[in-house]
C-alpha cells in the first residue's frame, strides 16, 4: 500500500515537472516568435525605405542626366597645331555655367572632317571648318547633298597660310614646289584640301604627304620634306615654336590672280611670329574664312533648341572673347555673312532682334582690339582731344579690314 503510493506521488511529480517544463517551452516560443515577428516587420519596413531611396535616387540621376545632356553642346575642334581647339577652349571658358550649360570641345582633325562630322556624327552639335569647303563639298557631293544639311552660326575669323622650308634650301618661291615632297598636314585636314586647291589654281604639282606637323618638322630638319603647310589662325602654336636661328623660313605665298576669288590676303609679322620674322619685316600669304557650322536641325528637336541656348549665351558676350586672355584670333563680325549658305535659323533670328545690339557688340569688339594693336594707346589714358582722331584711325583700320 506505501508502496503504491510513493509511486503515484513520483508520477505525478513527474507529471508536474513535464508540465511547467512545457509551459516554459511554449512561453519562451510565444516570446521568440513575438521577437523575431517584430524584427521581421523591422527588417521590412527598412527594405521598403532602402527601396524607396534607391528608386529616388535613380529618378533623380535620370533627371541629372537628361538636365546635362540637354544643356551640353558638343563642338569638333582641331589639333594642338592649330587655332580651332583653342576657340573652342574659349568658348567653354566664357560659357560654362555648371550643369545649366556647358560646352564640350572635341579635339579633331580640321576642316574637312569636321564638316563630315556635323553632317554624320552622332553626338556632335558644332564645328569649325573653312568656307572654301563647304563650296568644294557642295561641288563634288561628296557628303550628298548638303544645301539643306548644314548651316552656319557666324563667320569668326581668318585663316593664314603658314609655308615652311629650310632657310639653307636654296627655295625661294612656291612655285620652286614643283615635284618635291610637302606636308600637306593631316589627312582630312582643312590644310590639306585648301592646299591642294591652291596648288591646283597655281598650277603647281608637288608630291603630297601627310602628317602631323611635329613629324614634319622633323622630316624638314633632315631634307626628307621640301616643305609643310599649315593653314591657322596666327599665332599659331606650331608654328610659334620654329626659329630663324634653328635654320627655319616662312616661305612667301603671292596673292595671285588665281586665287582671288575665294582667298584674301594677307600677311605674317614680327608681332605675330617674333623668332621667325625679322622686326619690321612681314612675309606675304593668303587667308580663308573659318566658320562655325551646325545641322540643319528641325525646330522641334531637342538638338535644335541645344544650339539656340548656344547662341542665345554667344552672340550678347562676343566683347568678352575678345579681350585677354582669349586667343587673338577673335575678330568676329556676327553681321559677316557665308555668301551662297543659310545661317542657323535661331542666329538669324538672334540677329534681327538685336541688329543694334549686335553691331554695338562687334564696333565695341573690334575697337578693343584695335586699342590692341596701339601699344601707346593702351599705356596711358586717351585725352579727349586725342578720342575723334582716335576714332577715325580706327575707321579706316575697320574699313581695311571689312574690304579683306
Amino acid at each position: 500500500m506505501a508502496e503504491g503510493l510513493q509511486r503515484l506521488r513520483c508520477r505525478r511529480g513527474c507529471l508536474l515537472v513535464l508540465t511547467a517544463a512545457l509551459v516554459t517551452a511554449a512561453f519562451s516560443f510565444s516570446v521568440d516568435r513575438g521577437h523575431a515577428q517584430g524584427r521581421s516587420r523591422a527588417s521590412l519596413q527598412t527594405d521598403r525605405s532602402e527601396t524607396t531611396r534607391t528608386r529616388r535616387a535613380e529618378a533623380e540621376s535620370t533627371l541629372s542626366s537628361e538636365r546635362i545632356n540637354a544643356n551640353t553642346v558638343a563642338i569638333i575642334s582641331g589639333n594642338i597645331n592649330g587655332t580651332y581647339l583653342s576657340i573652342a577652349y574659349d568658348l567653354s571658358a566664357v560659357l560654362d555655367e555648371g550643369d545649366d550649360f556647358r560646352i564640350l570641345p572635341i579635339i579633331g582633325k580640321g576642316g574637312g572632317q569636321n564638316l563630315r562630322d556635323v553632317r554624320f556624327l552622332k553626338g556632335v552639335d558644332l564645328g569649325i571648318t573653312q568656307s572654301i569647303l563647304l563650296n568644294k563639298f557642295r561641288k563634288t557631293k561628296e557628303l550628298g547633298p548638303i544645301d539643306d544639311k548644314i548651316t552656319y552660326i557666324a563667320k569668326l575669323f581668318n585663316e593664314e597660310m603658314h609655308l615652311v622650308v629650310r632657310a639653307d634650301s636654296g627655295i625661294t618661291s612656291i612655285a620652286q614646289l614643283d615635284g618635291k615632297k610637302v606636308n600637306f598636314s593631316d589627312e582630312g585636314s582643312g590644310t590639306q584640301l585648301s592646299t591642294r586647291d591652291v596648288f591646283e589654281r597655281l598650277g603647281i604639282k608637288p608630291v603630297e604627304v601627310n602628317m602631323g606637323q611635329a613629324d614634319a618638322i622633323e622630316k624638314l630638319k633632315t631634307g626628307e620634306l621640301a616643305a609643310t603647310i599649315l593653314i591657322a589662325g596666327k599665332p599659331s602654336g606650331a608654328m610659334a615654336k620654329l626659329k630663324s636661328a634653328d635654320g627655319f623660313r616662312l616661305l612667301p605665298v603671292p596673292f595671285a590672280k588665281p586665287l582671288q576669288a575665294d582667298y584674301l590676303p594677307a600677311a605674317l609679322t614680327n608681332k605675330d611670329y617674333p623668332n621667325l620674322v625679322g622686326p619690321g619685316e612681314s612675309v606675304e600669304t593668303i587667308a580663308v574664312g573659318a566658320v562655325l557650322i551646325a545641322y540643319n536641325w528641325p525646330r522641334d528637336s531637342d538638338r535644335y533648341q541645344r544650339i539656340a541656348k548656344f547662341v542665345e549665351r554667344f552672340f550678347p558676350r562676343l566683347a568678352e572673347f575678345q579681350k585677354r586672355p582669349r586667343h587673338p584670333k577673335w575678330e568676329t563680325n556676327l553681321a559677316a555673312t557665308v555668301p551662297g549658305w543659310t545661317r542657323f535659323a535661331a542666329a538669324e533670328e538672334w540677329l534681327q532682334r538685336n541688329n543694334a545690339t549686335a553691331h554695338a557688340a562687334s564696333q565695341r569688339a573690334q575697337f578693343e582690339r584695335f586699342l590692341e594693336t596701339r601699344p601707346q594707346a593702351s599705356s596711358k589714358p586717351i585725352s579727349p582731344s586725342d578720342r575723334e582722331q582716335l576714332f577715325q584711325e580706327f575707321l579706316k583700320w575697320s574699313g581695311t579690314r571689312e574690304r579683306r
